[in-house]
């Protein structure tokens, strides 16, 4: 397993030979690392499984370099999808639609619906296209850490979490820190009405303001099942409790104009809801990397990608 760091052209295209011959390769995308397979490939997608944990009913996201490749992999895609596809592709927005026969279970989890989106990372970009003209047909790409636990933003943090797990022929890509810090807006559709089945940097405004409809909000109970929508992910080895007052030596995660308790560790502190859902992951990672038991979390307030970031915490405490 080697890291390439700022990869070439031709590094891309080695990467991209790497997963026609069915090996891994882990990428940066816009939202954090993903660990990538040739979809098609189950024995690949497999492999994936086992470096992560990850049940194998627990479906995947399809990643393309473009709008051009959805019809091989959705059989219906609603004119309100299509809209949101033209606005936020590429970006960290996926779509939850009806799949086609090249979908298969191992994929989707024996669903009838296939997870698909377009990432803007140039490296995850030029990667899905140099695969593509190898006679790829999309990658797989999961995020690059154990299941459940924190998603990495940084190179080093697929490292230290599956480094172990990878083999010589695999990959890490290096594209630096992730721009968004958390995983993307994931939308479902049954007719036209969408669905929002995980929140991201995409808000609700932003998709509701484009398609001039109300998105439903799915629970926990709803009937498609996607990544990152069970009740407990994301989760540090430490305790996480939302609000409240650390006590010493306890972690502490705040927006900046919030004082530091004394004697509570303070592991991240972001000026703005943006820079807190960039930063959010850094610093369940730098809690464990601390050994920190307990970790207080003040989260920020507001609309948007405040419910996001809520979101991630909630599921981290629960974890």
């Amino acid at each position: 397993m080697e890291i390439i760091s700022n990869p070439t052209m031709d590094e891309i295209k080695g990467a991209a030979r790497a997963l026609k011959n069915g090996h891994l390769v882990a990428f940066p995308t816009e939202t954090v690392y993903g660990l990538g397979a040739d979809a098609l490939n189950e024995k690949a997608v497999s492999r994936i499984y086992s470096v992560k944990g990850r049940p194998t009913d627990h479906p995947l996201i399809v990643h393309l370099s473009s709008f051009d490749q959805i019809s091989i992999w959705a059989t219906v895609i609603p004119d309100s999808a299509k809209k949101l596809a033209k606005e936020f592709w590429p970006g960290p927005l996926t779509l939850v639609l009806k799949r086609s026969d090249l979908a298969k279970n191992y994929i989707t989890g024996s669903q009838n619906s296939v997870a698909i989106r377009v990432p803007k990372h140039p490296v995850a970009n030029r990667l899905l296209y140099e695969f593509e003209k190898l006679g790829g047909s999309g990658l797989v790409a999961p995020s690059a850490n154990k299941f459940g636990a924190v998603s990495p933003t940084t190179s080093l943090d697929v490292r230290d979490e599956l480094g172990e797990h990878l083999l010589k022929d695999d990959f890490i890509l290096d594209g630096g820190n992730c721009e968004y810090g958390i995983e993307s807006t994931i939308i479902g559709f049954d007719g036209e009405i969408p669905q929002l089945l995980r929140p991201g940097s995409i808000t609700v405004d932003q998709i509701e303001g484009l398609l001039q409809i109300q998105v439903q909000k799915s629970e926990f109970n709803s009937q498609t099942r996607v990544s990152g929508n069970l009740q407990s992910h994301y989760s540090p080895r430490a305790t996480v409790i939302v609000s409240g007052i650390p006590d010493k030596g306890e972690g502490f995660i705040a927006l900046s104009q919030v004082q530091t308790p004394e004697g509570a560790v303070r592991l991240i502190s972001p000026s703005t809801n943006i820079e807190y859902a960039q930063q959010l992951y850094q610093g369940f990672r730098l809690a464990d990397k601390k050994n920190i038991n307990r970790l207080i979390i003040i989260p920020p307030t507001g609309d948007g990608i405040a419910e996001s970031i809520l979101d991630r915490i909630n599921k981290a405490a629960k974890g």
